[in-house]
């Protein structure tokens, strides 16, 4: 088995790279949709957040409230970290699980968005690091609905492009077109993917 960690600053491309790893074969582990699935209503998880934070992280309906939970996390480094030691363990463990699963010859990429932030970078055959422009970002995350401020905030809360290039054995620039970007994630797959399946 190949264990590619993947990872990037918020808006930097990291699906879009996670998808076309996928189309080549890879089974794409995507720790964003697992921490969605450990805070489902019903589960120990949000009981364990609801706790933390109170009701008003809570839609009507019982759900969490995103929007809510990440107004509280992103203005207090403090509830963040309360957040994280809540959700982070449920994620590693349904990750690993699923990982378990994957036949002993798979090609394994593990999207994980704070992968710099949790050190989990020497968990990996692989790093494999997308960047792109700060511009480029919060444009992106702009499009997405935040208002730039929020998007500067939640890129400032995240690891430095310094610091997750440090850990990385590759990086991919996506701050230009899905085809030259296309085109870095052939190059890797040959030079780096391929080598190791042989």
């Amino acid at each position: 088995m190949l264990r590619i960690g993947l990872t990037g600053g918020i808006g930097s491309g990291k699906s879009t790279v996670a998808g076309l790893l996928a189309a080549r074969g890879a089974r794409v582990v995507d720790a964003d949709r697992i921490a969605r699935e450990v805070v489902e209503p019903g589960t120990p998880g949000l009981d364990a957040v609801v706790a933390a934070f109170g009701r008003d992280v809570l839609t009507a309906e019982g759900a969490l409230d995103r929007p809510a939970l990440a107004a509280v996390v992103f203005a207090d480094p403090d509830a963040r970290r309360r957040l994280d030691g809540i959700v982070h363990p449920l994620v590693r463990a349904r990750a690993a699980e699923l990982v378990a699963a994957a036949p002993p010859d798979a090609v394994v990429v593990q999207d994980v968005p704070l992968l710099v932030e949790t050190g989990q970078a020497s968990s990996y055959d692989l790093v494999l690091v997308v960047a792109a422009d700060l511009a480029t970002r919060v444009e992106r995350l702009v499009g997405r609905g935040l208002s730039e401020d929020d998007a500067r905030a939640r890129i400032a809360a995240q690891a430095t492009d310094e610091q997750r290039r440090a850990v990385a054995d590759v990086v991919l620039d996506n701050s230009g077109t899905v085809e030259e970007l296309e085109a870095q994630v052939d190059r890797f797959w040959a030079e780096r993917v391929a080598p190791a399946l042989r």
